[in-house]
């Protein structure tokens, strides 16, 4: 990763762009999903990479960037939706005592305190929870939402009512009027589950289930108690042992007090809990010293959490701060580091994923870190395996970053004299070579279809819309005959498939008119296109505009594995030559592979010739190719092209297209004789963009290159007949 300083603009602009979606999607899976899939230390890396090129490049920040937005979107949820009356924000993050310190500084910048006025701040623990705002009116409590994203949350007022912590009627201390509360109050907190009680809630789960396999359990307490409020039923949520404590406020009518930590005392006086750790104190090393105590007492803690938040305590102070996009200026979250604990790496695993990506996992002698029992880690891939030095029987640290994910961060026995782990150069599941591309750390299994571990997911590729697309013959259907041993062999027996004719027609779903279409739907595809039948072999780096590149130039397909023998030859037997730059060799690589293909397409260079001569080295690829050339006779490929007005131009296709993928859109270009490119540029002429176009709209603009829409597009195809 490239230092911000070193990024130039278009390079800011497009990282910006991809932190903007990633940091999105793990926001709606932390929040709209109770799903994450990384850890808070890796989300918080995200985020801070984030902001510190937003603030190098401050007018490249993006209408979606991760500083306007707070928590995710309610979208699919079976509750009502809430809008709240004021926005529910999210926190800024300090990650060492210098940001704490950093953050005063800025307070008193902004209310230009002097040296020696006091700066009271509150503290208190953060729990890891799920936000929750409680809409009391006189007294009474009417509504209760999530925070979903700021703006709209979920109604979950009648699981709330079940919340034993949670009153429904605010109650006054005797010594106060009536008049202490106030008409509305809108009271903000975490719901959340107790450790001891999460434990008992997923040993009951247990205890009910029918099958033990497919037992539910929560991973730990903040997705219990996520799921838990969540409910469409009621009853559901008062089966389950939720807590709630108390930070803040929303929408009020009044505020009978003016300090932070008096008002919290004044809302735990009418019987809300609030933390049993809310102090208030003068200096930043107070407040730090508070944290390191809480940081040390944490394990011991009935209930998660994950750092400590600090906030200015006087109310006229904290509204002359303001807020930032999504967060306040008068507040921040200092994060804990992750927790850790030792343990023993029993053996080492591969598991081989839907792609071929071998994975090794670590099998440990189970340890408790962070309240959870953790058994299993990833190891990620063989780089980290070497950077680790790790071997069965290497004692290990292990880290649960921000409670989600264990991962191995140190191993303690890395002198001891043993041999080395040997990471596999097979595929543990179909014996195929396993290879790592030059530049990648991930090791891949070249058995594609042959590979029971990739088999469903490279069959459903092999008949989808962009290959051989044939109709009828779905996810359904190809897992039900997978089962059945019916595809064993590779996408040659779904030319074999009408030979279980009687036995498919005694199977529930199937009736003689569905049986014929499908047979009809794949005799029709005896003849295949030759770039579609390619592209749907699942080759590494083959996509569907390469494969027509390949297939231009080679014409007939069954030239194809005698042309990957020769690439494969020539890079066994030329490696790069003493004194040869990196640049010139790669240069000569790329040459000699246009040359045996026959092709001169941009695409076409080093990965893909390795990835050919790969596939067509491994035996099992050769026999599954043979197999398949038994079954189907593609003819000779001829691009047929059309006159129209963009022949001979450059299209560049950019945003969502509704009416057809990328491929096809790049497909009918080459048609019409057009050169469909990916980037924009002073050579391009046409420029079709659906919604959510971006930056190349805008370079459009700039450069005063003609923009249509899909429907003009449309139009063009049309219009060439």
């Amino acid at each position: 990763m490239k230092d911000v300083e070193s990024l130039t603009e278009a390079e800011a602009a497009n990282e910006l762009m991809r932190l903007a979606k990633q940091i999105a999607h793990h926001n709606k899976l932390y929040h709209a999903e109770d799903n994450p899939e990384i850890s808070d230390a890796d989300y918080d890396a995200l985020v801070r990479r984030n902001n510190v090129i937003e603030e190098a490049f401050p007018h490249l920040i993006r209408a979606d960037s991760p500083n306007r937005l707070v928590g995710a979107a309610v979208e699919a949820s079976p509750l009502a939706k809430v809008t709240h009356a004021v926005r529910m924000m999210s926190l800024d993050n300090a990650f060492a005592a210098e940001d704490v310190e950093e953050f005063a500084r800025r307070v008193r910048r902004f209310l230009r305190l002097g040296e020696d006025e006091v700066l009271a701040l509150t503290a208190e623990d953060k729990i890891d929870g799920l936000s929750c705002s409680l809409r009391y009116e006189k007294g009474v409590l009417v509504q209760a939402a999530t925070r979903g994203d700021g703006t709209v949350g979920e109604d979950v007022t009648p699981n709330v009512r079940c919340i034993v912590d949670i009153p429904q009627t605010l109650v006054a201390p005797a010594k106060a009027g009536a008049t202490d509360i106030p008409d509305v109050f809108e009271i903000r907190g975490e719901v959340y589950m107790a450790k001891a009680d999460f434990a008992a809630l997923n040993e009951r789960l247990l205890a009910e289930a029918d099958d033990l396999e497919k037992a539910r359990q929560f991973a730990n307490p903040r997705n219990a108690a996520a799921g838990s409020l969540r409910q469409k039923d009621a009853s559901i949520t008062a089966s389950r042992p939720l807590r709630f404590l108390a930070h803040g406020w929303g929408e009020v009518s009044g505020l009978p007090e003016a300090t932070q930590f008096a008002m919290m005392k004044r809302i735990e006086s009418w019987g809300v809990p609030v933390s049993p750790l809310l102090g208030r104190f003068e200096s930043v090393e107070a407040v730090l010293d508070h944290y390191r105590t809480i940081e040390a007492e944490r394990a011991d803690m009935p209930y998660d959490i994950d750092g400590v938040v600090y906030k200015v305590d006087r109310l006229d102070w904290q509204e002359r701060l303001g807020f930032v996009a999504k967060a306040p200026r008068w507040a921040i979250a200092h994060k804990f580091p992750a927790e850790r604990a030792q343990t023993t790496l029993e053996s080492i695993d591969i598991q081989v994923g839907r792609t071929g990506k071998l994975t090794p996992v670590g099998r440990l002698t189970p340890v408790t870190v962070g309240g959870v029992v953790v058994s299993n880690v990833t190891l990620h891939n063989r780089d980290e395996i070497g950077r680790l030095g790790v071997r069965p029987g290497d004692r290990v640290v292990i880290q649960r970053a921000g409670d989600v994910i264990p991962q191995v961060v140190e191993n303690l026995t890395r002198a001891e004299p043993r041999d080395p782990y040997i990471f596999p150069d097979h595929c543990p599941v179909c014996g195929s070579e396993a290879v790592a591309e030059e530049g990648e750390v991930d090791v891949r299994c070249t058995g594609g279809l042959i590979c029971n571990a990739q088999k469903f997911e490279r069959l459903r590729h092999f008949v989808s819309r962009g290959a051989l697309d044939i109709e009828g013959l779905g996810e359904k259907s190809i897992a039900e005959f997978l089962e059945l041993g019916w595809l064993d062999k590779g996408p040659a027996d779904i030319f074999r498939l009408k030979g279980h004719r009687d036995e498919l027609l005694d199977r529930e779903g199937w009736k003689d008119k569905s049986v014929d279409n499908l047979f009809a739907a794949i005799e029709a595809k005896r003849s295949p296109d030759a770039a579609r039948l390619l592209f749907g072999l699942g080759i590494r780096h083959v996509g569907a505009v390469t494969a027509r590149d390949l297939m231009k130039g080679l014409g007939d397909l069954a030239r194809l594995p005698g042309k990957a023998a020769e690439i494969y030859a020539y890079l066994d037997a030329n490696p790069q030559a003493e004194g040869e730059s990196d640049g010139k060799y790669l240069a000569r690589k790329v040459e000699a592979i246009k040359t045996i293909l026959e092709v001169r397409a941009d695409g076409i260079g080093v990965a893909v010739g390795e990835a050919l001569g790969d596939f067509f080295h491994e035996p099992h690829n050769r026999a599954l190719w043979d197999d398949l050339l038994s079954e189907v006779a593609p003819p000779p490929y001829v691009v047929e092209t059309r006159e129209s007005e963009v022949s001979g131009k450059i299209v560049v296709f950019t945003g969502k297209l509704e009416t057809m993928s990328r491929d096809e859109a790049k497909a009918q270009a080459e048609k019409l004789g057009a050169k469909a490119a990916g980037s924009v540029s002073a050579k391009t002429d046409l420029v079709v963009a659906g919604p959510g176009a971006g930056s190349k709209l805008k370079q459009a603009a700039a450069l005063g290159i003609r923009v249509i829409d899909e429907a003009e597009w449309a139009q063009i195809v049309e219009a060439a007949g």
